[in-house]
């Protein structure tokens, strides 16, 4: 039986290895701090956190999301661990909420490994706090119990490591908070603002954002996770519309969507209970291409909800059959007669009945964001195109640079004949690494050189798609293959020509190609730092810059990597990206020195894996990478047309 929990309340745990799961409204840091028999924390070792989140006995997530899972052996803690202090925090630096008072109250509950719920709390209460200590696992008389604390600090984290009596309080929250902005890497980048929830359909007559300077673009990659202040918040969903924001003169377009209504009624063509007919482009924008890229993020954001509410509810269908079956069989007189049977028989209706209507939501739902996906998908340009899409038959080189690059598409479990395009604003604001490894494949009997090869792969086909959406001499791509062992996958660049230069191959390549690139953004920081940019070398290459490296670290000395980490951190805001084809255990020989450089990139595989997260409700969603159709030529006629475009542009 499920012990439902209030402030101050213990009960013991029956089984050493357990989850708790965290539950809120909006995404909170998840972490776990080790303390003695005199309840302190005897240093920053003994907390788990986004950035170190596993210890001895205890793994906790690695990044901030609105639903945690942190694992515990309480067999595995040091003997001298004698409580376990479960910590939520709203993380700092990124727009978010500052207080719980302004949130859904969070509730945390400890379930055994199989998901049954041992003990559950839902912390209320809470106002100005922006950390809280939520729980407490403790030894008691040779086992372990839980207690439901329910303590929130004003002053967050630093002051709750403070009270744990440790004086690096300070420096540790200021980490912690750090890392969670590292943490963004494993992340989706977030879309503009998102409007009210709950519509599926986007109108056409929309009014449109006042007029801004021309050219003005909001920036995904430099908005941070949702809920920026200036531009609203995704979490501030109300069933009101929102307001179209009036912006600075000189600042950001609002993107947000003020025609989505919360609960439209079909259209008058459109008879009730059918798909009202969906329109490619009808979001809000300046542009086609704009109004296109905000109605994908919006069917990314709809299918991320419905898929929370569809969840939300069958876990709440669970709970309320495991509690009304408790009830029901707690009188043994009722167990052996048919009343037991029948108590039994109405609880399962009823959890069939709940579980029956969320499907039945969500599959209405999905019809409809199926119907749109079916309309706009055709209608993409070839920046946000599959590779199979007609668009590429008539691609031409174009002439300015497209607001978004598709990377691939992602998928939830519920809906897997649905795909949403994953894009990504241009230029780039943070590296790639394409992952080789084992990790992320779903399949165990894929041979390791195999998932090499793909990697490679997935690396030239973005590459490709990155030279095919810039404008002629706006971007350049230089590749580092130590051994040559991707001599193969780079053939249709190499023979193209697109290259800068030749594959850079030998420690003396790679040296010779290091030192180039990081010139490079020597020169151009300090000439826009000295407000000097029109004296900068006249043979100096100021387009857009994409290093592939291939098979790190393989070939790499200490010097190699020093360099590799400085164009990871410096080079985006100058112009040089980084697209790493690597496996990170192959790393691990470096230890922590490569942390930073892993943090810095966002992770891509090259088999299907579930390790992204979306900015609003934190799903695992499947990244599927970019496939050429089999026997297309395609990428050899996208790359004849670079290379001639690039030609004629030097001339």
């Amino acid at each position: 039986m499920t012990a439902e929990l209030v402030r101050g309340q213990n009960h013991p745990l029956p089984q050493v290895r357990l989850e708790v799961r965290v539950s809120a409204g909006t995404p909170i840091v998840a972490g776990a701090a080790l303390s003695d028999e005199q309840g302190r924390v005897p240093g920053t070792e003994w907390v788990a956190h986004p950035g170190k989140p596993i210890l001895p006995g205890l793994e906790v997530s690695r990044q901030a999301a609105a639903d945690h899972r942190l694992a515990f052996d309480l067999d595995a803690l040091p003997e001298r661990v004698h409580r376990v202090t479960v910590l939520l925090a709203l993380p700092t630096g990124i727009g978010g909420p500052v207080r719980f008072g302004t949130v859904a109250a969070p509730s945390v509950a400890v379930t055994g490994l199989d998901g049954s719920q041992v003990a559950t709390y839902s912390i209320t209460g809470l106002d100005s706090e922006s950390a809280v200590i939520a729980l407490e696992l403790y030894r008691r008389q040779g086992g372990w119990k839980v207690r439901a604390v329910g303590q929130g600090y004003a002053g967050g984290l630093a002051a709750l490591f403070t009270d744990q009596g440790l004086p690096e309080a300070r420096q540790l929250a200021d980490g912690i908070n750090e890392a969670v902005v590292q943490g963004l890497a494993r992340s989706v980048a977030p879309p503009p603002p998102r409007p009210p929830k709950g519509d599926r359909t986007r109108q056409a007559t929309a009014p449109a954002p006042p007029q801004g300077p021309a050219g003005t673009v909001a920036p995904a990659q430099h908005q941070g996770p949702p809920r920026v202040p200036q531009q609203g918040s995704p979490y501030d969903a109300t069933d009101a519309p929102l307001p179209v924001a009036q912006p600075a003169l000189g600042g950001p377009v609002d993107y947000h969507h003020p025609g989505r209504q919360a609960t439209p009624p079909p259209p008058p063509s459109a008879p009730a209970g059918q798909v009202a007919q969906p329109v490619a482009g009808d979001a809000t924008g300046w542009s086609l291409e704009e109004r296109l890229y905000n109605q994908v993020w919006g069917m990314f954001e709809d299918l991320a909800r419905t898929v929370a509410a569809y969840r939300s509810a069958v876990d709440f269908a669970d709970s309320r059959l495991e509690h009304e079956l408790d009830k029901a069989l707690a009188d043994p007189r009722a167990r052996l007669g048919g009343q037991g049977d029948a108590a039994r028989d109405a609880a399962e209706a009823k959890h069939a009945h709940l579980v029956n209507q969320a499907r039945a939501a969500l599959d209405r739902d999905l019809t409809q964001l199926i119907a749109e996906a079916d309309v706009v998908e055709p209608a993409l340009p070839e920046a946000f195109a599959r590779w199979d899409s007609p668009v590429w038959q008539g691609y031409r080189v174009p002439r300015e640079l497209p607001m978004a690059v598709r990377l691939g598409d992602l998928q939830l479990p519920e809906s897997e004949s649905l795909r949403i395009p994953m894009l990504v604003r241009l230029p780039l604001q943070r590296g790639l690494w394409i992952d080789s490894g084992r990790s992320g494949s779903p399949d165990p009997l894929v041979d390791p050189d195999e998932l090499r090869r793909l990697a490679m792969d997935v690396a030239v086909t973005h590459a490709s798609r990155l030279l095919a959406v810039y404008p002629p001499g706006a971007f350049a791509v230089h590749v580092i293959d130590p051994a040559g062992s991707g001599a193969s996958a780079l053939a249709p660049l190499v023979n193209s020509g697109v290259l800068a230069t030749a594959p850079a191959v030998g420690a003396s390549g790679v040296a010779d190609v290091l030192t180039r690139l990081t010139r490079r953004v020597d020169l151009v920081q300090m000439a826009a730092r000295g407000g000097a940019s029109d004296s900068l070398p006249p043979g100096l290459d100021t387009a857009q810059q994409l290093l592939v490296v291939n098979d790190f670290p393989h070939g790499f000395d200490d010097r190699a990597v020093n360099q590799l980490r400085y164009l990871a951190d410096e080079g985006p805001e100058v112009g040089v990206h980084l697209m790493m084809v690597a496996d990170r255990e192959d790393a691990a020989a470096y230890g922590p020195l490569l942390d930073p450089l892993w943090r810095s990139l966002l992770r891509l595989t090259a088999v299907p894996d579930d390790h992204l997260a979306d900015p609003w409700v934190g799903h695992a969603w499947t990244y599927e990478p970019p496939r050429l159709p089999k026997g297309s030529q395609v990428l050899d006629r996208v790359l004849t047309e670079v290379a001639e475009a690039r030609r004629s542009w030097n001339r």
